[in-house]
C-alpha cells in the first residue's frame, strides 16, 4: 500500500472514515432507541443534537479540510493527511469518551439514543459532504 496518494484522494479517504464512523454511531443510537425510547421529544432532541453538531462543527470541519487539501501545493501526500493533528486529537477524545460512556454505563440508554442518533447523523453527513467535494474537485468518489 503506497503511503502517498494524490491529494484529491484524501477527500475520498475522509469521506470513507467519516461515513463509516457516522453510520456506526448512528446504528448505536438507533439500537438504543429500539429498547423503548422512541418519543416525539426524543426525536426532536436528536434533530437538535444533529443540527448543532452539523452547523457548528462538522460542516465547518469539512470546509476547512477540503480547502486545505485542495489548496495544497503538494500533488501527492501521505494518506493520513486528510486531517491535521488537532482533528485527530479531537477524534480520539470523542471516541474514547463515547466508549467510556457506554462501557462504564455513565449515561442512561435514552441519552445514548438521543445523542448518538444526532451525532451519527451529523458525522454521516460530513462523510457525504467530503464525497461530494471529492466529486466536485476530481470526479467520482
Amino acid at each position: 500500500m503506497p503511503l502517498k496518494v494524490d491529494k484529491i484522494n484524501l477527500l475520498a479517504i475522509a469521506a470513507l472514515v467519516w461515513t463509516v464512523a457516522g453510520v456506526n454511531i448512528l446504528r448505536i443510537g438507533l439500537e438504543s432507541y429500539a429498547v423503548g425510547h422512541v418519543s416525539v421529544l426524543n426525536v426532536v432532541l436528536s434533530v437538535v443534537v444533529g443540527s448543532v453538531f452539523w452547523f457548528f462543527v462538522f460542516s465547518r470541519l469539512t470546509a476547512k479540510h477540503t480547502k486545505r487539501i485542495v489548496g495544497s501545493e503538494e500533488r501527492r501526500q501521505y494518506f493520513w493527511k486528510f486531517f491535521d493533528l488537532r482533528s485527530f486529537v479531537i477524534m480520539a477524545v470523542m471516541m474514547t469518551g463515547g466508549i467510556l460512556i457506554r462501557t462504564l454505563s455513565l449515561a442512561p440508554t435514552v441519552f445514548i439514543a438521543v445523542f448518538y442518533t444526532g451525532l451519527g447523523t451529523a458525522l454521516t453527513l460530513a462523510g457525504l459532504l467530503f464525497c461530494r467535494n471529492r466529486i466536485r474537485y476530481a470526479g467520482a468518489c
